[in-house]
């Protein structure tokens, strides 16, 4: 017995010890990369939302919660992540009902142009937040792209073993605990740079969307359905990347066909108060705080006349809550303005994550 009890304690501590590793040398997404953290946040939330926001950074950048709070009693969160494709919003959604029933998701359709997986560094930022799942296992599989492995996406220390020479203070301080960096899933960012050009999309040489990403918004549409929850589909006010009129067409009809609400923002930008040589920071992919706000106020006055959301600044409970939340969105909102006075931009964003976003930026207009 002495020996079995002593083979199983050292058995314990082994696990205990490679699980403390792979924390350690997993990347901590918190100086840089920001996006790299919202995935996994939602677990810490109150789950008591009214409506669930799933998509790509047109959700994560564009949409405020807080103000959807403070102007309409709306309570919700936003599950993005970087360029999240079809399937992977479906199988957060999925996984979002073992927790919660919203009475409205909302899916940014621009996910829609992607039918097949794209690169494994948006893979992690999406997938390696998520808890293990069945859901996970599901995103996992539609999500790989040639040479990625099941097993290093359940054991992450078998992809990110060599980060070893990476190491900073920073993965140490955060090993065990992160500090929240979004609000509700919405990532903010008061900098601001205008919008120089707004070209022409190039001309495609097919505008259909490809089977596999209608399969998935099939799959989203039935999953909505069977739990008695609405769905809206919306295409965020961001220029890029371009958002072509055959594309639209193509989800006007899908929504006809399907019973649900779609509304294009792009061209409601000027009734919505949106400025883009002020509201987008990084030259009109994503709104910045001014445009995020004022594309939440319009489209939660949508919401309200379209789906029946109760106000609920009046129940003690949730105001509580939601006290903080505000507090905590109002201290940053300072803070990021005190920071732009001193500096002229954002230096809590890093080089890093400036360098990514222009890279890609540069990528979408070309």
């Amino acid at each position: 017995m002495k020996k079995f009890v002593t083979r199983l304690i050292s058995i314990i501590l082994a696990v205990l010890i490679l699980m403390f590793i792979q924390e350690l040398f997993m990347p901590k997404y918190m100086s840089s990369i920001r996006e790299g953290n919202l995935v996994e946040e939602y677990y810490v939330s109150s789950k008591d939302h009214d409506v669930i926001f799933v998509g790509d950074c047109e959700v994560f950048s564009n949409v405020s919660p807080v103000t959807l709070w403070e102007e309409y009693g709306i309570t919700s969160y936003i599950r993005g992540s970087a360029q999240q494709l079809v399937w992977q919003s479906y199988y957060l959604l999925e996984e979002m009902l073992e927790y919660e029933k919203p009475k409205v998701v909302v899916f940014n359709v621009l996910a829609m142009k992607y039918n097949e997986p794209q690169k494994e560094a948006y893979n992690r930022l999406t997938l390696d937040g998520m808890k293990l799942s069945k859901s996970k296992i599901g995103a996992i599989k539609a999500s790989m792209t040639e040479g990625e492995s099941m097993i290093s996406y359940l054991f992450p220390l078998l992809r990110y073993h060599d980060r070893w020479r990476e190491l900073s203070g920073e993965d140490f301080r955060y090993v065990m605990e992160k500090d929240p960096i979004s609000h509700n899933g919405y990532l903010m960012r008061s900098d601001t740079k205008p919008v120089d050009v707004v070209p022409e999309g190039r001309k495609l040489p097919d505008y259909n969307f490809g089977e596999n990403a209608w399969h998935y918004l099939d799959k989203m549409t039935e999953l909505t359905k069977e739990n008695g929850i609405e769905l809206m589909l919306i295409k965020s006010p961001s220029v890029y990347p371009y958002w072509y009129d055959e594309w639209d067409q193509q989800i006007v009809n899908y929504a006809e066909e399907n019973g649900l609400t779609y509304v294009n923002f792009l061209p409601l930008a000027e009734e919505m108060g949106i400025d883009y040589s002020k509201d987008t920071y990084d030259g009109g992919l994503h709104m910045n705080l001014a445009g995020a706000e004022k594309f939440t106020d319009y489209m939660g006055e949508v919401m309200k006349e379209t789906y029946a959301l109760d106000d609920r600044r009046g129940d003690a409970k949730v105001a509580d809550i939601w006290e903080d939340k505000v507090a905590y969105y109002d201290w940053m909102k300072n803070d990021q303005a005190d920071e732009m006075q001193r500096y002229g931009y954002l230096k809590s964003y890093g080089a890093a994550a400036q360098a990514m976003e222009q890279e890609e930026g540069n990528k979408i207009r070309q």
